[in-house]
């Protein structure tokens, strides 16, 4: 849950977003708080929060077409792909992925990983985060996700360099 203070402008409202009210979404291998989605933020940013337990794979390739995404690493590591480059990125660092650009995260082998993601222009991302939780559970299929590519802008690709990184 969300709620709003003082300051508004044409657009939105400001947004405050308390930890402990926070909707939280999760699968096998992460847990995402969501912080502020497009519909409230006047379409200027998404914005969530991950915890990937140590192993968990993330994302595979994709990208974007109308948001650049942004990481921030709070604790732990991510393991990233850009194009066709795999980097880790440490507590502390940063990495905005630029619109049209293949990409792919997971958490470091042997690490845990604590991401605050950042999405611009916002984009619609909350029901794909609860989509991708209810696939991951087998709650829901995977053609699911393959059908939502437009509507959430998340097209994927295939990847040799981050199945070579994964080993698979």
């Amino acid at each position: 849950m969300t709620s709003t203070t003082g300051n508004t402008n044409e657009r939105f409202t400001a947004l405050l977003t308390r930890a402990a009210e926070a909707e939280t979404t999760s699968d096998p291998s992460s847990v995402m708080t969501l912080l502020a989605d497009s519909g409230t933020t006047g379409g200027l940013l998404t914005s969530y929060r991950s915890h990937f337990a140590e192993g968990a794979v993330g994302a595979p390739a994709h990208f974007h077409t109308r948001a650049a995404e942004f990481f921030f690493v709070i604790d732990g590591a991510l393991r990233v792909l850009v194009g066709e480059e795999v980097t880790v990125l440490e507590a502390g660092d940063s990495l905005l992925v630029p619109p049209h650009t293949p990409h792919a995260f997971a958490a470091a082998p042997g690490r845990e990983a604590d991401v605050l993601f950042v999405f611009t222009p916002g984009m619609a991302r909350f029901d794909y985060l609860r989509l991708l939780g209810r696939v991951m559970r087998g709650e829901a299929s995977p053609q699911e996700i393959k059908e939502s590519s437009e509507r959430f802008d998340n097209h994927y690709v295939d990847s040799p360099a981050w199945r070579a990184e994964l080993g698979l």
